[in-house]
This record gives C-alpha cells, sequence and structure tokens, in this order.
C-alpha cells in the first residue's frame, strides 16, 4: 500500500469489500468490455460480417486488463476509453477491427454506470432490510416499555421505547419504497451515437427495422429489460439524481436516528453497542461516546450535500451533450454509495444491539410523571364532584411551584403531595399515584407497535426473507 498519496476513508475504512468491489477500476473496464462483446454479439446478429472466433477471443480476455499499457495509452491519446480499446485490441487481435463498431464512448461509459448503479442498489437494499430487521424486533420486546415522550426535547406525554423505534422503522420502510420504484425504472442508455441518432448504424446497416432492434438486444444481453427510447449522447442525468436523492433519502433517515441515539444517551436511557475494550476518551477514561451514531451523523451530511451535484449536472447539461459531468460523475456517484453502504453497515450494527437502561427510563418518568397526568387528576378530581375551573387554575399554580422546587432548589417533584394536601380534589395520594400509573397513561402506543409490524413491517420481511441471509455486517475502525 503506498502512504504517500491521498486514498478516500471511505474505500479503505468505510465502506464493504463487495461495494469497494462495485466501484473498483476491475468491475468497471470489465463491464465495458462486457458491453463490446454484448454489441458485438448483437452486429453479428443482425448481419454484419463478425465471427464466433472473434466474440469468443474477447470474451477469454474479459478481465485480462493490463493497466500500465492502458496509463501509457492514455497518456498520449488523453482518452481513457480510446486508451481501453487499444489494450483491447492486443490482447484481442483478431477481434481488434470490431471492437467499439458504431458506437461511441458514451456506449460503454453510460451504460457502465447504468449497470454499477443498479448493482450497488440491490447491495444497498439488502443492508436496509437487515436495519429494518433489527428494528422491527427491537420495537416488539420493546413495545411496552413506557418512557417519556419529547417534543422540542422537552417532556411530553408518555410513549413507549418501542413506539418510538417504529417512527424509525417508517422512514426506513419510505426508503426503501423509493428504492424499489428507482429500481424498477432503471435504464440502459442503449447504444444511439453521437447525438442520439444512430445515424452510424444506419450507415452500417443501412436497415432502419434491423437499427430499432439494437438497443434491445444489448439491454437482454447485459440483464435489462428497460432502455431509454430517446437520449442525445448520454441518458438523461436525471437519473443520477433520482438515484442519489433516494441514496441522500435514506442517509437522512439514519441521520435522524443517530441524532436520537445520542440525545438518549445522553439522558442514559438508551446506549449504542460498546465493546469491551472499545476507548471512549484519549483523556476521560470513564467516557462511553456514541461515536458510531456520530458517525452516521458525519457521513450522512455528506451523502445529502453530495445529493446536490447531479441536480445541478441535469441542470446545466448543454442540449445533446456537455463533458462537465464526467469528472463530478466519477466522485459523487461512487462516493455516495460507498458512503451509503458505511452508514447501514454502522445502523445495522447498533441497530442489532441497543442497551436500554429500564431502570435509568423509569427514573426519569416518574420525575416528570405528576406533570404528565394532570389532566388524568382534573378527570377524576371532576367526577368526585369538583369545580373543573377551579381545579384547573389550582393544578396550573401547583405545577408551577412544583416545577421550581425542581429547577430552583434541586428538590424532588412534589406536585402530587400539594394536590393530595388540597380537599377540593377530594383524591388521596395513593388514588393520585393510582391514576398516575405510567402503563395508563401512554395511549395505545404498545397495540400501535403491533399493528405497525404487522401491517407494514412483517409483509416487507417476508417478501425479502432470503435477501438479508448473506450480509455481513462488520463496522470498521
Amino acid at each position: 500500500m503506498e502512504n504517500n498519496i491521498y486514498k478516500t476513508p471511505l474505500a479503505g475504512r468505510y465502506a464493504s469489500e463487495e461495494m469497494n468491489y462495485i466501484w473498483s477500476s476491475d468491475k468497471k473496464y470489465s463491464t465495458w468490455r462486457k458491453l463490446w462483446i454484448a454489441l458485438a454479439k448483437t452486429e453479428q446478429e443482425l448481419g454484419i460480417d463478425i465471427t464466433d472466433e472473434q466474440i469468443h477471443e474477447m470474451e477469454e480476455n474479459v478481465d485480462n486488463i493490463d493497466y500500465d499499457i492502458v496509463a501509457k495509452r492514455e497518456a498520449e491519446c488523453r482518452h481513457d476509453v480510446m486508451a481501453h480499446v487499444y489494450e483491447f485490441g492486443i490482447k484481442c487481435p483478431k477481434a481488434k477491427p470490431i471492437i467499439h463498431l458504431g458506437a461511441t464512448s458514451c456506449y460503454v461509459t453510460d451504460n457502465t454506470d447504468v449497470i454499477l448503479m443498479s448493482e450497488a442498489l440491490e447491495i444497498i437494499k439488502k443492508k436496509l432490510i437487515v436495519v429494518i430487521r433489527n428494528l422491527r424486533e427491537f420495537a416488539m420486546n420493546n413495545k411496552n416499555v413506557t418512557c417519556l415522550g419529547y417534543t422540542h426535547f422537552q417532556p411530553a406525554q408518555l410513549t413507549t421505547v418501542g413506539k418510538r423505534a417504529t417512527l424509525w422503522l417508517q422512514d426506513l420502510l419510505e426508503d426503501l419504497e423509493e428504492l424499489e420504484f428507482v429500481q424498477s425504472h432503471m435504464k440502459l442508455l442503449g447504444c444511439k451515437g453521437t447525438t442520439g441518432t444512430q445515424e452510424s448504424f444506419m450507415k452500417l446497416f443501412k436497415d432502419e427495422e434491423k437499427v430499432n432492434k439494437i438497443d434491445a438486444s444489448i439491454a437482454e444481453k447485459m440483464g435489462f429489460s428497460n432502455v431509454f427510447k430517446v437520449s442525445g449522447q448520454t441518458y438523461t442525468r436525471k437519473l443520477d439524481s433520482r438515484v442519489l436523492n433516494v441514496l441522500s433519502s435514506i442517509a437522512q433517515s439514519a441521520s435522524k436516528f443517530a441524532n436520537d441515539m445520542r440525545l438518549l444517551q445522553h439522558e442514559k436511557e438508551l446506549e449504542e453497542p460498546f465493546e469491551k475494550g472499545q476507548i471512549g476518551s484519549s483523556a476521560m477514561a470513564y467516557k462511553r461516546n456514541p461515536m458510531r451514531s456520530e458517525r452516521i451523523n458525519s457521513l450522512s451530511r455528506h451523502v445529502m450535500v453530495l445529493a446536490n451535484d447531479p441536480a445541478i449536472t441535469t441542470a446545466t447539461q448543454w442540449l445533446e451533450r456537455t463533458l462537465d459531468d464526467s469528472a463530478n460523475k466519477r466522485i459523487c456517484i461512487p462516493e455516495s454509495f460507498l458512503a451509503v453502504d458505511a452508514i447501514l453497515i454502522l445502523y445495522a450494527n447498533i441497530s442489532s444491539g441497543i442497551v436500554v437502561y429500564k431502570n435509568v427510563i423509569k427514573t426519569n418518568m416518574m420525575q416528570e410523571l405528576p406533570f404528565m397526568g394532570t389532566e388524568e387528576i382534573l378527570m377524576n378530581a371532576v367526577l368526585k364532584g369538583g369545580d373543573r375551573q377551579e381545579l384547573h387554575e389550582k393544578i396550573r399554580v401547583y405545577s408551577m411551584e412544583a416545577g421550581k422546587e425542581v429547577k430552583e432548589f434541586g428538590r424532588p417533584n412534589d406536585l402530587v403531595d400539594r394536590i393530595a394536601a388540597d380537599e377540593t380534589f377530594g383524591l388521596s395520594k395513593e388514588e393520585i399515584l393510582q391514576i398516575l400509573n405510567p402503563d395508563h397513561l401512554c395511549g395505545r402506543a404498545p397495540k400501535q407497535v403491533e399493528e405497525f409490524v404487522l401491517s407494514a413491517v412483517d409483509p416487507i420481511l417476508e417478501k425479502y426473507k432470503d435477501l438479508a441471509n448473506d450480509v455481513e455486517i462488520k463496522v470498521n475502525v
């Protein structure tokens, strides 16, 4: 390994081997060669004089790439595709005359980009399913663990730990739905020539019916059923924008989860996995920092920013094509996939081992519970003959006084004692504490978890029950 040049940490530090391979030179350039073979076979089928021997020679050399020859030739001709045509021709002397016949550079570059994005989306989908599966188990296991809800990060009505997890799950289901839609609409460019008119093939075949069959034939050979009906020299860059928007959406969902984990870890209610030998801080040995959640936030920010690149590129392409997209695409598309791959690895790791501190959750909840149950107390007091308006004002005053005890003096919340001491409420302390039973104050939260999992999550997991079984989740340093 060379240590005197920059290497993106997305590849070397965060993303998986399988995602790294998708965006490797070997994968990219062997796909170029497969596209040249598909073109040659199609042209042969439509009547061009191309022999089986030529095609076989190309097939034998799909992975036989001499990068030194390519680099030397590209330095001379300043054209990466022609450098590879040259090197492939050296390896395939019989096929040399027909390699890239009738095609433009975008035939291999654009079609390869679509193929690589399609394969990378499948990897992302597998890991997304793993996270959904993990959160499903977490939600069900904690559906009855009552806890404080928060609005504005201020204590609000009670919910359950499992119900909160369904909010994370719902975001991911929305992402999956969007990903499936984009996958189902992935289209190859086909082989349409310099301005998309297929003029070179009209000269080659002199038969419009044959030329009209080229795109579908190539697509079928490359495993695709859809091809853009029209194009300039390139496919519309809206496809790149659409794909990266999906990745950005996943990053948004993951970052929301990671923020929630960081907040709840601060409250000591939940905690991400912390390994035996893990160091939280170089200076403060006691610390257990939420570093994986923080890394999700960091990587997600990068993905959300990168999604702007193809949007701007789409908006600024000139007429049938310009080349100001090329350098940008080489960076933003692979980096977005590598980053989301890394994000989902982290998300899967955290979601498989979230630690729930039930006693802390209960302590935090009980500190705020008298405030949460004031409406219940009021209704019960009214049923015993009290005046609602009078009692409401008293509860308001007592709540302010109890809050002052907590905030200014650091003393326990004494709202229950204040209400019990007021005879107009007609409630004993024991009755008030019974009213304030947390399990009676979280609405339908436990049932909502069950209904959501049964109706929305389980059908997805059943649909993809075999997809995620071979996913290895390994968090790098």
